[in-house]
């Protein structure tokens, strides 16, 4: 079903660039026809977190209002080379009405931008919901990272590798979480295009890879992928998941039978949340961790 309507609408954005429109992608026009969860509103749009286009963000909170709730920050994905927040709206809000403020970042993507510009840009996004997110309900102190493909090794990475944070001006600990939908998290050696083009350069090619940044001071980890993902193999989840269980850190990991690497996301949506309990499980997860009383120790954060 997700396949055939995801399909149906490349049709249609066909159809629609003959006609001479051309800002028009399936997952676009999935945001902008599908019914949304009505427990969440946006609040705020295209706010600058830093220079240029490219650092903007959106927030959405609870549609009842928010009074210190947990922050959750999501970056989308497009292999660091595509994607725009203007086509996650159906995300933001769907988190809202789970509770959390929810913030949707862009960053710079590839040409612009390799490896770590958007994991920069990531950490500096954060920095503006330490400093700003009070304003809307949130919680500065019970800060959430989750993300989507390329979006969820940004999540992750920023929760593991504090050196970004740290830059920002952040304190780590607010960090109390981090959730990855089909993230990539060990994928050397780079033999993709993609991996080439954007994390070919870096000095220290090792640490580049989440699994090789993990230790005993990491944020509790909601790791989630479908079985069927041919994109990005079941594998990182499995790999990263097996690293955070050896260094005692908490982790939960589903694989969802029968889900591609696209249906993790679109099951946070409302046309496709019965096929599996994506959204449920990890927001249960990430709100049972900001909400837990115990700090984070600083350690080696």
């Amino acid at each position: 079903m997700i396949r055939a309507l995801t399909a149906l609408a490349s049709l249609i954005c066909l159809g629609l660039a003959a006609l001479g429109i051309a800002s028009c992608s399936p997952l676009a026009l999935f945001d902008a026809v599908g019914p949304r969860d009505s427990g969440g509103r946006q609040a705020l749009r295209d706010e600058p977190f830093g220079e240029g286009k490219r650092r903007r963000l959106d927030v959405y909170v609870p549609a009842a209002g928010a009074d210190q709730a947990p922050v959750l920050v999501f970056f989308y994905g497009g292999s660091w080379q595509s994607g725009t927040k203007d086509d996650y709206a159906f995300v933001g809000q769907a988190l809202a009405a789970q509770g959390f403020v929810t913030v949707v970042p862009d960053y710079r993507l590839y040409p612009e931008a390799r490896f770590p510009a958007f994991l920069e840009d990531g950490a500096q996004a954060v920095a503006w919901v330490r400093s700003n997110i009070a304003a809307y309900g949130g919680d500065p102190r019970r800060i959430v990272l989750a993300g989507h493909s390329a979006g969820a090794y940004n999540a992750v990475m920023l929760g593991l590798d504090t050196r970004y944070l740290r830059a920002a001006g952040v304190d780590p600990r607010v960090i109390r979480a981090v959730a990855g939908l089909s993230g990539p998290y060990d994928f050397l050696p780079f033999d993709q295009e993609t991996s080439i083009r954007v994390f070919g350069a870096a000095p220290d090619k090792a640490a580049t890879q989440p699994v090789n940044v993990v230790s005993a001071h990491a944020p509790p980890a909601f790791l989630a992928t479908g079985e069927a993902d041919a994109v990005v193999r079941p594998k990182n989840t499995r790999s990263l998941a097996a690293r955070l269980r050896a260094a005692h850190v908490p982790v939960q990991e589903r694989l969802y039978p029968g889900l591609d690497h696209s249906d993790t996301l679109l099951a946070l949506s409302v046309a496709f949340r019965s096929k599996a309990p994506v959204l449920a499980e990890m927001a249960g997860f990430l709100k049972g961790q900001a909400l837990n009383r115990q700090q984070v120790t600083v350690g080696a954060r």
